[in-house]
């Protein structure tokens, strides 16, 4: 039991730490106790032993840590995509020779499927361009989303980029560049998740999620087989077993923990890997099932957290809305905004804050008709991306999908938009 306590006790923490580090951020899990471990442990616990690194070596060790942190977390690198790559790789080489003369064809076909996807969707991931806004793609961004005038307003300049920012983009700071629906940067593939990788990152999550879980239970019913070749009244669950074992004496919770190590021990290598396949199983259909929930609602991570904050907004009091011209007759300024988008809707509503909790005074400046409403609940809130589960697919899927005709429009004015562009550059300069 020994073993099997120390291999599962090893997956398990590496687990936990990395569901912390990646979701203790997340604003849905604010003042709950992942969100107290990640302060506990990237704040509080690095505050700590700053204070004694100050006392003993005048913060000198400190130093040279936080410049290698930045550089593993803020700078673009390998380095973790080549461990994910070697985590794939030797865990198979570990698990394949054990196991493969035990599998019948069909799980053979299948799991070579299985195990080539995950490389073919961690490729494209990684090596697909994300959607970078430059100025030679900056038309066709501005035309892919119209702004809804809550997230994303026109006339918002990167001053990195100095480029007007389409809706739904955002600048990576490890990218250094601007990213087109940016969802977020992610380490493991040394890339950005925007708009033209999302579909392959979704189906590497996916593939490694059915990798991982097939992989395992595979695992586990070698391991079962092996082991009932010898005790044919173990079971893999010790409520399995017939209650005539229990009684006769045959097996107890410590003999069938005791079998369990032996059959483990048999073949340390591929008992391993099954065991690291089935605890981080549910890490990886987590993620998966957080970013179809993402597709489902029609957001992404980076704007899931600007709702969250607008909520935040809410609880204090002070954020108003009131609808767009309900004919859509509103005037677009194509210095900042396109002509036409490939969206199928537009904005209905403008959303604010203000200072004092009082709705705006003076609002001939604002987009928008009608009077001022006050909003408590995100609710109550037009979301302008989602246009339905199948539709918000086929949007990440196809990043170029035409939900409208153009009726052959530039989507901007380029004499217009060209100026502006040209103002904004001097401005940044």
């Amino acid at each position: 039991m020994g073993t099997i306590a120390i291999i599962a006790a090893v997956i398990l923490g590496i687990s936990f730490m990395t569901f912390v580090a990646f979701f203790g951020r997340l604003p849905a899990l604010r003042n709950t106790p992942i969100s107290f471990l990640h302060r506990l442990i990237w704040i509080h616990l690095p505050n700590g032993l700053l204070t004694v690194d100050r006392t003993l070596t005048n913060g000198r060790l400190t130093s040279s840590l936080t410049r290698l942190g930045r550089h593993l977390w803020y700078d673009q690198h390998p380095t973790i995509l080549i461990f994910f790559f070697l985590l794939l790789s030797v865990g198979e080489y570990l698990y394949l020779p054990v196991a493969w003369p035990h599998f019948s064809l069909t799980h053979k076909l299948f799991g070579s499927i299985a195990i080539l996807c995950p490389y073919l969707f961690l490729y494209l991931s990684a090596f697909t361009d994300p959607g970078v806004i430059n100025a030679k793609t900056h038309v066709r961004e501005m035309a892919r989303y119209p702004y809804d005038f809550t997230l994303f307003h026109p006339g918002t300049s990167c001053e990195t980029c100095r480029l007007l920012k389409p809706a739904r983009s955002k600048h990576c700071s490890i990218c250094k560049k601007c990213v087109g629906r940016m969802d977020h940067h992610c380490i493991f593939i040394n890339n950005c998740v925007g708009a033209n990788n999302q579909r392959w990152f979704i189906l590497l999550l996916l593939s490694t999620a059915i990798l991982t879980l097939y992989g395992g239970v595979l695992g586990l019913m070698i391991i079962r087989a092996k082991i009932q070749a010898r005790f044919p009244y173990w079971t893999l669950l010790p409520w399995w077993t017939s209650t005539q074992a229990w009684n006769n004496g045959d097996l107890d919770f410590h003999r069938w923990l005791v079998l369990w190590s032996w059959g483990l021990q048999s073949g340390v290598a591929m008992g391993g890997v099954t065991l690291l396949a089935l605890l981080t199983t549910p890490l990886v259909w987590g993620l998966l099932g957080y970013h179809l929930w993402l597709v489902y609602c029609g957001t992404t991570t980076n704007e899931s957290m600007k709702w969250q904050d607008w909520q935040a907004e809410m609880d204090e009091g002070g954020v108003y809305k009131r609808r767009m011209a309900a004919d859509g007759s509103r005037v677009k300024d194509l210095k900042v905004e396109p002509a036409w988008t490939r969206w199928p809707v537009e904005a209905e509503q403008v959303m604010v804050r203000t200072e004092d909790g009082k709705p705006p005074r003076s609002s001939h400046r604002l987009p928008g008709e009608g009077e001022w409403e006050a909003v408590w609940r995100l609710k109550d809130v037009e979301n302008l991306y989602d246009i339905g589960f199948w539709d918000n697919l086929v949007d990440v899927f196809l990043p170029y999908f035409m939900f409208k005709e153009s009726k052959g429009r530039s989507p901007v004015d380029e004499r217009e938009f060209g100026r502006e562009r040209g103002r904004t550059r001097r401005r940044s300069s």
